[in-house]
This record gives C-alpha cells, sequence and structure tokens, in this order.
C-alpha cells in the first residue's frame, strides 16, 4: 500500500560490481553466496552503509544450489550491513536484477522503505550437479522403511547407472532446444546476417575496452581475487578474426562464440533511495529510475524466444508518452548479437508493430551510436542475474557524467520473458 499522500521518486545512488570472469577460471573455487557477498560489501564500503539498517536487499541468482534457498539474507548478514536488514531472494533468468531493481523502485515509491539494494549474482563454475530421479525414489523408499528390511531393500536394486550426475540443462524445457538454437530460428526469421552480427560484437568489445582504458570502469568495478578488469572483453579483435569463427549452434548456423555472450561468473548489486534518504547522508543522485515493464511471448506457439523485449518496450513507451528516439542511451543486453539485431528489426517493421504490437505506424530506428556506449554483454560477459544491476549502475553514472538525459534498458530471458526499464536525470 501507499504509504503518504503521492508516490516518491527512486533515485539510484550508484552500483559497483566484481570483475565477471569467464566460467572455470578465475572464480571456479567460490559460488554464489561469496559473489554476492562481496558485492554487497563493495557497495556497503562505497557508500558508507556499514551497520545501516536499509529496507531491504533483494537479489537472486539463476544457477543456485538447493541450500541457497535463502541466499540473499546470507549474504548480507556478511556484508556489513546491519542484521536487521531483511533480504529477499528473486528469480526472473536474465532480467533478476532488473527486476530487483524495479521491486525495491516500487516499495521506495510508495513510502515502503527509504532505500534498498538490487543486486544478482551467477557462477557457471559451481553448477548445483545432482543424481538421477531414479536414485531419489529409491534413497527415499529406504527413508520410509519402517523396519531394517525395508530400508534395505531399495538398495537391492542399486545400479552403476544411478550415479551417472545430472548436470544443470541449458535448454528450454518445453522445446529442449538451447538459447541459441531459439536465436538461431530468429536469425532466419528477420534474416539477420553474420557479417552484422560481428559488427555488433566488434562494437561492443571496442566499447568496453575503451571504457576500461578511460577509467569508465574504475569505480564502477572493485578487485576481487585476483581479477581487476572483466576477462573476456578483447581489444584486438576484429571483424576478420570473428569471421573466421566456426557457428557454434547450428552448421549452417549464424552465431558464433564471438556474437554469443561467454558462459560467465560474477556478481553485481545498485543501491536505490528516496531522496530525502540520499541528502541527509550526504549522497549524489546519479539518476532516477522511472519506469518498468515486463513482458512474455509464446516462444512454443511461434514467437522467437528472446522477442519478449520487443513488447515490453512500446507498451512502457505508452506509459512514459515518449518515443523510442527520446533517448540518449539505450542499453540492450546482447544475449546474443543477433538477439538485439532481431529486435531492432522488429521496432523498424511497420507489419510486425501493426499486427503484433497494434500500433499504427513503426516505432522506428534507434541511433546506433547511442547503443551501449560502454560495452554490452557479448564483450563483459554475462552472469545471468547480474547483468541487469550491471546495466543500472553502468546507466547512472553515464546519466550522471553526462548531467541530464534518458537511457532505456532491454533484458531478454529465458523463458521467452524480457524486462525493460527507464532511467532519467
Amino acid at each position: 500500500m501507499l504509504v503518504g499522500s503521492q508516490p516518491r521518486r527512486v533515485a539510484v545512488i550508484g552500483g559497483v560490481r566484481i570483475p565477471f570472469a569467464r566460467a572455470n577460471g578465475a572464480y571456479a573455487e567460490v559460488g554464489n553466496q561469496e559473489m554476492l557477498t562481496a558485492s554487497l560489501k563493495a557497495v556497503v564500503d562505497r557508500f558508507r552503509l556499514r551497520g545501516e539498517r536499509l529496507g531491504d536487499v533483494i537479489a537472486g541468482a539463476v544457477m543456485k544450489h538447493s541450500s541457497q534457498w535463502n541466499l540473499t539474507r546470507e549474504s548480507l548478514l556478511d556484508s556489513g550491513l546491519s542484521p536487521e536488514t531483511p533480504g529477499l531472494d528473486v528469480q526472473r533468468a536474465c532480467g533478476t536484477s532488473l527486476e530487483a531493481a524495479i521491486a525495491i523502485g516500487n516499495k521506495i515509491a510508495l513510502g515502503q522503505i527509504d532505500a534498498g539494494i538490487a543486486a544478482g549474482v551467477d557462477t557457471v563454475s559451481d553448477p548445483p550437479i545432482v543424481f538421477s530421479r531414479d536414485y531419489q525414489r529409491l534413497m527415499l523408499r529406504s527413508f520410509r522403511g519402517k523396519t531394517f528390511g525395508e530400508r534395505l531393500k531399495p538398495w537391492l536394486g542399486l545400479r552403476p547407472r544411478h550415479f551417472k550426475p545430472v548436470f544443470p540443462g541449458v535448454g528450454e524445457p518445453r522445446t529442449k532446444l538451447s538459447m541459441g538454437q531459439h536465436t538461431e530460428k530468429m536469425a532466419r526469421t528477420w534474416r539477420i546476417a553474420r557479417e552484422d552480427q560481428d559488427a555488433l560484437a566488434l562494437a561492443s568489445h571496442l566499447h568496453a575496452s575503451k571504457a576500461w582504458a578511460e577509467g569508465f570502469m574504475s569505480d564502477l568495478v572493485v578487485p576481487y581475487l585476483g581479477l581487476k578488469a572483466d576477462n573476456n572483453v578483447r581489444s584486438d579483435t576484429s571483424l576478420e578474426k570473428l569471421a573466421k569463427l566456426k557457428p557454434s549452434f547450428a552448421a549452417d548456423g549464424t552465431l558464433t562464440a564471438g556474437n554469443s555472450t561467454p558462459m560467465t561468473d560474477g556478481s553485481a548489486a545498485v543501491l536505490l533511495a528516496g531522496e530525502e534518504w540520499a541528502r541527509a547522508r550526504g549522497l549524489p543522485v546519479q539518476a532516477y529510475l522511472t519506469y518498468g515493464k515486463a513482458a512474455a511471448v509464446d516462444f512454443v506457439g511461434g514467437e522467437g524466444l528472446l522477442m519478449a523485449p520487443a513488447y515490453a518496450v512500446p507498451r512502457m513507451l505508452a506509459d512514459a508518452g515518449i518515443r523510442l528516439q527520446d533517448f540518449d542511451f539505450y542499453e540492450i543486453h546482447e544475449a546474443f548479437a543477433a538477439q538485439v539485431l532481431c529486435t531492432l528489426k522488429a521496432w523498424e517493421s511497420p507489419e510486425f508493430c501493426r499486427d503484433r504490437l497494434g500500433l499504427s505506424a513503426p516505432l522506428g530506428s534507434i541511433d546506433r551510436a547511442k547503443l551501449n556506449v560502454k560495452g554490452g554483454s557479448v564483450a563483459v560477459g554475462h552472469p545471468f542475474a547480474a547483468t541487469g544491476a550491471r546495466i543500472v549502475a553502468a546507466l547512472a553514472k553515464l546519466l550522471a557524467e553526462r548531467g541530464s538525459g534518458r537511457g532505456l534498458i532491454s533484458v531478454c530471458t529465458a523463458g521467452g520473458m524480457g524486462v525493460t526499464a527507464i532511467m532519467e536525470r
């Protein structure tokens, strides 16, 4: 419920993350809790929050052990925040920490809390490996036994196959296709050329490399376990090098390791607050979170798996009463270069905008010079649940440095969903 007479503005104070690392590398020996704690602690240290009781911390992970059922609360207890700060776990696949930021923002706007942290973490290097369902049932039958004989009998059916581990699936449960395979289908539908995908990937690496070289990342990223910078960024890549890579998801496909997001470990966190709370602590406001929207598509029925942002953004624009061109920055998550290009092409399509969005005219094109200007997920990496917080923190800093402006965030997710937001200054 609304506490007060009117909604309050939601200020983005700033965010911090650890460097994003290629899977099975720098962070191979740590898990979600350690990494999430590191980013939360970095925010606590940066904004002098040690001992503070915040209204809430909302975070999550996609690749998660069952023992991490209270991941956010456990992580914040080691962050330096007051132990009286509550924590909430959420999960909307790759949109998790953007969804967390919107949730914290709603609580602030309604007057329920004065400040909170949104965060996300993911590791591919510490996956939840389990045994088969048959083995689980065998053990449970033994557990339910009332006598020694009843407890022993199920074990007589134990076979070597029961010891074969089951790794987390990378495919959509309803289609059995991987995200890359789904995106190959999207690229064919929208006729996205390999050359265009490679060009977008190259721009992502060059922008990220420049951002690191110019010091833009210096206060957004803290060293962790000996790593000082994102280790997937390639300053020396080129169209020629990208063109030599083989397709990753289909023999005749266009998606490669070079124009797709790498498997990544990492975490990110961002502090949001009401203006009065920030002012009382001498914390400058970088930007304001003003709109948010989630959408989903029927990917089983034929729509592209990662096309939900193409629907969410125009609905959000209608809420805000603005056009697609009314932005100074566009932060579109690069799950795959092809996915970004499919979305942009959909917004330019009179047919798609008329038949799918119910619009009288296409949304139109964006200025590509304003797209992912400090690098995107293809270059920086994509620890699934952490990407939204990474983007919110970077966009807030971009708007603060510019002094005014508006930025669009668009994140596609597994399950045919998308999360979008608008930030302004």
